[in-house]
C-alpha cells in the first residue's frame, strides 16, 4: 500500500516538516521584503522621472521572464548551493510585480491632493511619505500579497539546490515514491499560501482604515 493520504507522516515527521516549514517562511519572507526594499524606490524613480519608467519595467520583466531553474544554474557557479542562490532568484522574481504595483499606486493617487498638499508645504520625502505612500497602500499591498504567494511556490524548486523548505520534502516524496510525503508536503505549501495572503488581507485592512467600507 502507498496511499496518497497518511495522517502517519505528519505525526512521524513532525520535527523535519516543522523545520521545511519555517524555513520555507523564512526564505519566502526574506525574498519579498528585500524585494519591496528595492521595488519602492525605483517605483517612485519611475513615476518622479516618467523617462526611467520603461527601462525599469523592462530589466525587472526580463528577470521575470527566466525560468527558475536555469536561473539558479547561472548563479550556482558563483554562489553556490547555497540560501544565497534561492534569495537572488526568489527576489528577482518579485521585483517585476512590486515595481509595477507601486508604480500603479502611485499613479492614482489624486493629482488634486496632491496640489492639496504642495500648497499646504509638502514636499519632497515629506509629500511621498505623508501623502503619496498612503493613498498608493491598496494597491502596493496588492503587489505584496500576489508576489507573497508566487514566491512560496517558487521557493519549492530551491529544492534543486538543497534550500527549498517544503519543497524538498516533495521532491523527497517523488524520489522516493512515498505519495505520503509528496501530497502532504504539497498541501502545507498550499495552505501556507493561504494562511499568508489572509494575514497580508488583514494588515492591508488596518493600514487602510478609509477603505473597508
Amino acid at each position: 500500500m502507498n496511499p496518497w493520504w497518511s495522517a502517519d507522516w505528519f505525526t512521524s515527521r513532525s520535527d523535519q516538516i516543522l523545520a521545511a516549514t519555517r524555513q520555507h517562511v523564512l526564505l519566502t519572507v526574506i525574498a519579498v521584503g528585500i524585494g519591496l526594499a528595492l521595488s519602492l524606490p525605483l517605483a517612485v524613480l519611475g513615476h518622479r522621472r516618467p523617462r526611467w519608467r520603461a527601462p525599469i519595467l523592462a530589466i525587472s520583466g526580463i528577470v521575470y521572464t527566466i525560468p527558475s531553474l536555469a536561473l539558479f544554474a547561472l548563479l550556482v557557479p558563483f554562489t553556490g548551493l547555497s540560501k544565497t542562490t534561492v534569495e537572488i532568484g526568489l527576489v528577482g522574481y518579485t521585483l517585476l510585480i512590486l515595481v509595477r504595483n507601486c508604480l500603479i499606486g502611485l499613479a492614482n493617487v489624486p493629482d488634486e491632493v496632491v496640489d492639496a498638499a504642495r500648497g499646504m508645504g509638502y514636499d519632497g520625502l515629506r509629500l511621498l511619505f505623508k501623502v503619496e505612500l498612503p493613498l498608493a497602500l491598496p494597491a502596493v499591498f496588492g503587489g505584496i500579497r500576489i508576489a507573497t504567494v508566487s514566491t512560496i511556490a517558487l521557493v519549492t524548486i530551491g529544492a534543486e539546490v538543497s534550500y527549498g523548505g517544503l519543497g524538498r520534502l516533495i521532491l523527497e516524496g517523488f524520489q522516493n515514491d512515498y505519495r505520503a510525503e509528496a501530497f502532504g508536503a504539497s498541501l502545507l505549501c498550499v495552505a501556507l499560501a493561504i494562511v499568508a495572503d489572509l494575514l497580508l488581507l488583514g494588515v492591508q485592512r488596518l493600514a487602510t482604515p478609509w477603505r473597508r467600507g
